[in-house]
């Protein structure tokens, strides 16, 4: 049973997460939470989100974003306000809300109507936003998620570039995008959903190493032997598109020799040694 929560400091919108969160990274709020929170004296001005006047800070599962707040008037009796957030946001409400990014993705994929698959698979979950007028701040705080069917695979698809590569098609995103993914520990390896035709680095933190590749197959190069460094411990890589494929070994060599200028290195390559890390790749061009 989920029970009410006994934290709220400010008037609270209870806001059904829908497609607006994942696909346009914002929402309309509603005129009676615009007067509940005096949204329409503090932003009247605020017509692009590149004025000062828009900023807001975001906060969510313990982090702040950046967001802004608009005004729509044009064509309308009563002007509209939008609240609107970045990609790290976004990424992160994803993550959090499982279930209804899985429903939404399906929903656009079909070509449906939403509410056909909403029928199909009802459920829904709820984030609860509260506005600290004073600060410009919006609290952000999940109070119902659906449990996932399979959690840890929908984990892996939400990170995987294949999900990723689905989502910018169907939000029209540029084609040739490079999905970047962050660190991971070694044991998560075999766990990757099609990290194909990559650019990876991986780490000894013990030993303070640092090492550039490329691969077709992620999980395959990676389960093979490094003898340069044998014991890394964390790995992360950007999955490139197939127009980048046949440069894939230039670019490897470029990010060879760009981090042998930052990191120390064993080649003699001219660095500003910013950190006591040292790549440790036995190729690196000298020009």
């Amino acid at each position: 049973m989920k029970l009410e929560r006994s934290d709220v400091s400010f008037p609270l919108w209870r806001k059904k997460v829908d497609s607006s969160l994942f696909e346009y990274k914002g929402t309309t709020i509603p005129a009676w939470a615009c007067q509940m929170w005096g949204i329409q004296e503090q932003f009247h001005a605020s017509r692009s989100s590149l004025g000062a006047d828009a900023k807001v800070t975001l906060s969510f599962e313990g982090k702040d974003y950046s967001g802004t707040v608009t005004i729509a008037a044009k064509g309308r009796k009563t002007p509209a306000y939008r609240l609107w957030f970045g990609d790290d946001l976004a990424a992160a409400i994803k993550d959090v809300f499982l279930m209804s990014y899985m429903r939404d993705i399906e929903a656009r994929l079909r070509k449906d109507k939403k509410m056909l698959v909403e029928d199909e698979i009802p459920f829904w979950e709820f984030l609860d936003i509260e506005y600290d007028r004073t600060k410009r701040r919006f609290l952000l705080a999940a109070h119902y998620r659906q449990k996932p069917t399979f959690s840890e695979l929908f984990k892996r698809l939400v990170g995987s570039p294949a999900l990723h590569a689905i989502d910018d098609e169907l939000t029209k995103k540029p084609k040739h995008r490079i999905h970047k993914q962050e660190w991971k520990p070694r044991k998560l390896l075999e766990k990757e959903i099609r990290a194909d035709n990559v650019l990876y680095m991986l780490v000894d933190t013990k030993n303070r190493l640092f090492y550039v590749g490329q691969a077709r197959n992620l999980v395959k190069r990676l389960l093979g032997s490094h003898p340069s460094i044998p014991d890394w411990d964390f790995y992360r890589y950007s999955a490139l598109p197939p127009v980048l494929m046949p440069h894939l070994e230039s670019l490897e060599r470029m990010l060879i020799r760009d981090m042998a200028s930052i990191f120390q290195n064993r080649k003699g390559i001219q660095t500003r040694a910013l950190s006591d890390y040292i790549c440790v790749n036995d190729r690196i061009d000298t020009r």
